[in-house]
């Protein structure tokens, strides 16, 4: 009896996966795997422990330096160690699965590595592949610089989400909410991020006032009551400019920086107790405001590059006729 092509095939897979289980699934291969990847998770631990302490030691350095540049390029080199550790465990576990298969079949055959090979394919694809999306997600938000450690970041879409990264992994990362909880996120549920780059929100206030003098006063006693700390008001209101802009009428401008997610510090609290200040006075100067808005004075530049672009007029050109009768254009 000719035996029929789906028989011969099932009959070679049964072979295969016999052969595969034979070789794989024995106490003596067992326990060997189990001691490569002891050795493969101590190893990772204690180079984990060592590039921690590196980790610690470039944030000490980066606390104490004043130029934003080089701070930035610290903290990437901080991001860069943090991430090296799941790379460098994880490639330890590789390499102890290899030597592994290399020890306990040192002559195997080569159908039975295929097999194995796919066997571990199907239960991967199969069990990890929402481990595997973080990752892919993860490899190309780190590629990109999207954030690093150290930054204070939003999550899209997550409306409330914010904190300043503490770890950053290619399956997941750490955040540090401006209430002390620790939040973790998968790689792949991150849809977008919106970074503060200096790490504090500057907001101007716009006051005007009819006497400068008590104006000034004004700034000085809100700030004697708005709370300072660097989960508060980071820097006090202090007055960058003031213009007279009519008979008797000044233009103040105060800027104050507040940490990320305290803005209403000074766009509520400061602008109410300016108000409840000049109330009290006998002699009120409040004209007009306070006036609350962002003062970041890079974003005003570039805002203020593309305003400038778009309010350029296009080059009006006229048609000329050369000696020859070929038309041509002029700028005029």
């Amino acid at each position: 009896m000719v035996s029929s092509p789906i028989n011969t095939v099932a009959k070679q897979t049964t072979n295969v996966v016999q052969q595969v289980a034979h070789n794989v699934f024995n106490i003596h291969s067992i326990i060997v795997l189990l001691l490569c990847l002891i050795v493969a998770l101590i190893a990772g631990r204690f180079v984990a422990f060592l590039l921690r302490k590196v980790v610690n030691l470039i944030s000490q350095h980066a606390d104490k330096i004043e130029d934003l540049k080089t701070v930035n390029r610290l903290r990437r080199y901080e991001t860069i160690l943090v991430l090296s550790v799941a790379v460098i465990r994880t490639a330890l576990i590789i390499f102890a699965i290899y030597f592994w298969w290399i020890f306990v079949h040192p002559n195997g055959h080569p159908t039975a590595i295929i097999g194995a090979s796919a066997v571990a394919v199907v239960l991967i694809s199969g069990t990890f592949s929402p481990v595997l999306r973080d990752v892919a997600t993860g490899y190309f938000m780190m590629a990109e610089h999207w954030y690093g450690v150290g930054d204070h970041i939003r999550v899209e879409p997550f409306a409330d989400l914010q904190g300043v990264v503490e770890r950053v992994t290619l399956r997941s990362t750490r955040i540090r909410g401006l209430n002390g909880e620790i939040i973790w996120l998968s790689n792949q549920s991150i849809q977008g991020v919106r970074i503060s780059p200096k790490g504090t929100n500057i907001i101007a206030l716009e006051l005007f006032v009819t006497d400068y003098s008590l104006g000034q006063q004004l700034v000085e006693e809100t700030n004697r009551r708005l709370p300072i700390g660097p989960l508060l008001l980071v820097n006090p209101l202090q007055i960058v400019s003031s213009e007279k802009v009519g008979d008797q009428l000044w233009q103040i401008t105060a800027v104050g920086e507040t940490a990320p997610g305290r803005e209403w510090l000074i766009e509520k609290s400061a602008v109410e107790l300016i108000k409840w200040l000049d109330e009290q006075n006998q002699d009120q100067v409040i004209a007009h405001g306070p006036l609350a808005r962002f003062a970041d004075s890079d974003a005003e530049r570039k805002f203020g590059r593309m305003i400038l672009n778009a309010h350029k007029k296009p080059i009006k050109r006229k048609r000329t006729r050369n000696n020859g009768g070929a038309n041509r254009t002029k700028a005029k």
